[in-house]
């Protein structure tokens, strides 16, 4: 195997994806390939790092002080907030978040922690429902600024973490869903469109994801990433992506092995 095919295995490879044939000339080829040995070793200390971001221990006593005061802060702004609630908590977000992402890190879990601490402490005579629920889409909220910033990073490693903070998000909004949609497009770095496409599995139901997902399948280039595209479009059982998998399966510039994949997806998407 050249270099560039290697590299194109070593998501499956470090996934444990490969067949035996394979594994083995990759096993090869790093063996005696220093700068891919390094490059794969590179690769699956980030992926052993992802999602796995450690919280501080915080002083009790002062978080809980710099939490009330955001918190009265906040309420005092509700009598002076914009004409939509949702405004309101972007502008007030935006006044104190900070740039960095290792400090939006840290501001986020340092909330979330404050939100639990808060919350088991409140007096039993005070309805904390609502002011929960505003919590925990602030918290929402703030997730998702902090995926969006480490999209927009020069990083692979540090887009892979946008893309895993994005994971995190049980129902991201459309700006969370578009920015995926666009790395899995334009970003130069294979692992990074793969782990966009698992990110986005969880929403193939939405026809937005449905969309995008069938544009990146016409227009990809990378094999890996069109096998995993297909698997995709397989899973979603996306049958208005039959026309775009008999081009590829027609088109002789694609890879052998994409486009027998294409045609056992026609296959499978005919007989559901």
């Amino acid at each position: 195997m050249q270099c560039q095919e290697v590299r194109n295995q070593f998501a499956d490879y470090l996934a444990g994806g490969l067949t035996e044939a394979v594994r083995g000339e990759v096993e090869t080829h790093l063996g005696y390939c220093a700068d891919c040995r390094l490059e794969a070793k590179e690769l699956q200390a980030t992926w052993m790092k992802l999602g796995s971001i450690p919280p501080e221990a915080p002083d009790s006593s002062r978080m809980r002080a710099k939490f009330d005061v955001m918190l009265e802060a906040y309420r005092q702004g509700l009598g002076h907030a914009p004409s939509s609630l949702s405004e309101g908590i972007n502008v007030w977000i935006a006044r104190w978040w900070p740039q960095q992402p290792l400090l939006q890190f840290g501001v986020a879990i340092s909330l979330l922690i404050g939100g639990i601490f808060l919350g088991h402490n409140r007096p039993a005579a005070a309805p904390p429902n609502a002011e929960i629920s505003q919590l925990r889409q602030e918290l929402h909220d703030m997730r998702g600024m902090v995926a969006l910033s480490l999209l927009q990073q020069q990083s692979a490693s540090e887009r892979l973490k946008g893309v895993s903070w994005s994971n995190q998000l049980d129902d991201p909004n459309s700006e969370i869903l578009s920015a995926l949609l666009d790395t899995l497009m334009h970003d130069p770095n294979v692992n990074v469109r793969l782990a966009c496409i698992d990110a986005l599995k969880k929403f193939g139901a939405r026809q937005s994801v449905r969309q995008g997902v069938l544009q990146a399948l016409s227009k990809q280039e990378f094999p890996l990433v069109q096998i995993a595209l297909i698997d995709f479009v397989v899973e979603i059982q996306a049958k208005e992506s039959i026309d775009t998998l008999r081009r590829l399966t027609r088109d002789t510039a694609v890879l052998e092995a994409v486009r027998k994949r294409a045609e056992w997806g026609i296959e499978q998407l005919m007989q559901g």
